[in-house]
């Protein structure tokens, strides 16, 4: 971690355990703390905003945002939450998968649809999101309100990509997560875990100083400009997910309760309206602003000899969680498959 990330963790833990020690520690309390892993503007920005909006406007209650680094990084959000410090914390399984093995199910490639319409009746109506989740993060002490997607997964690469060996001893920085470091070391590349906070600034030293460019997985709208080549292999989309204290929300009153999930939902259908060709809005002025940007997208030719590496990856997640996750993966197909045949 830099020295400068360090002093924004700690100055903004301080600042918050001050104004923890000062707040009413209750389920009544009447502002209510939101944290999420995201910049102003992005995905999960926009999300928390929209739930905010809906809490405020149909209570007196009010809810208060943080963004990335205020209160430092995403296990930071984790175990305030779980300590009840805050009441809702919005991340990404890919983070969650330390403390949940089997939220990396997300990860496992070309397991998920890549066509948006099929993605959110998927969320809407599978099983094993709306069920078996649930159980899940009630374990650890988290009461899972919504999982929603943000995006296609992109690479961005310093020359075009169009089948596994142009991978070959190329680094690509990914999240802290063994699952996604396992789906691209299946795909040929050598994978660097790198704490979401860290990556940009990592990427930058990295082409400023001439040193090797790496490669760096990203979703939709993410940090397409790092590279100037950007390549669709539809392996998956970004996934993430909104949560509170458990213990917070049981305390609440079925008046309350039935408020955060309402706003939950109607966070959820805005933000799917949001990402609705976001992806291409994104590419439209990252082209506009550079000549020298290039977008591979791959047939479905080039994309069969990715889907070959999935299975073992698919293994790996097995091995990874047991019985517990085996069983989910396989709710998981079923319920793919009946929103696929529908």
């Amino acid at each position: 971690m830099s020295r400068m990330s360090k002093f924004r963790k700690l100055a903004g833990i301080s600042a918050f355990a001050f104004a923890a020690m000062t707040a009413v520690n209750s389920a009544n309390a009447a502002n209510w703390r939101y944290a999420h892993e995201e910049y102003e503007g992005d995905v999960q920005d926009v999300y928390a905003y929209k739930f905010k909006e809906y809490i405020e406007e149909n209570s007196d209650h009010t809810l208060q945002v943080f963004r990335f680094g205020e209160l430092g990084e995403s296990d930071d959000i984790m175990e305030q939450t779980q300590a009840g410090i805050l009441n809702f914390v919005n991340q990404s399984p890919g983070f969650t998968g330390s403390l949940i093995p089997e939220a990396q199910i997300f990860f496992i490639p070309y397991l998920m649809p890549t066509d948006m319409e099929t993605v959110v009746e998927f969320f809407r109506t599978s099983e094993a999101i709306n069920e078996d989740f649930p159980a899940l993060y009630a374990d650890k002490g988290l009461e899972l309100l919504k999982m929603y997607p943000e995006g296609e997964m992109v690479v961005t690469v310093d020359e075009p990509v169009t089948e596994p060996a142009d991978f070959n001893n190329k680094k690509i920085r990914v999240m802290t997560n063994p699952l996604l470091s396992e789906t691209y070391a299946a795909f040929g590349a050598t994978p660097t875990p790198l704490p979401w906070g860290e990556v940009y600034g990592a990427l930058q030293t990295n082409m400023i100083q001439g040193q090797e460019n790496p490669i760096f997985w990203i979703e939709s709208g993410g940090l397409y400009e790092v590279s100037p080549n950007l390549v669709f292999t539809k392996h998956g989309w970004f996934t993430t997910a909104m949560m509170a204290n458990k213990s917070f929300y049981d305390g609440l009153s079925d008046e309350d309760k039935k408020l955060v999930q309402d706003a939950a939902d109607f966070a959820f259908e805005e933000i799917i309206q949001h990402i609705d060709g976001l992806a291409d809005e994104s590419l439209a002025k990252i082209q506009e602003a550079s000549d020298d940007v290039t977008v591979t997208r791959l047939s479905d030719e080039q994309i069969e000899a990715f889907k070959e590496r999935a299975p073992q990856v698919e293994e790996k997640f097995i091995e990874m969680t047991g019985d517990s996750g085996e069983e989910l993966l396989n709710q998981f197909k079923e319920d793919l498959e009946e929103v696929q045949s529908e």
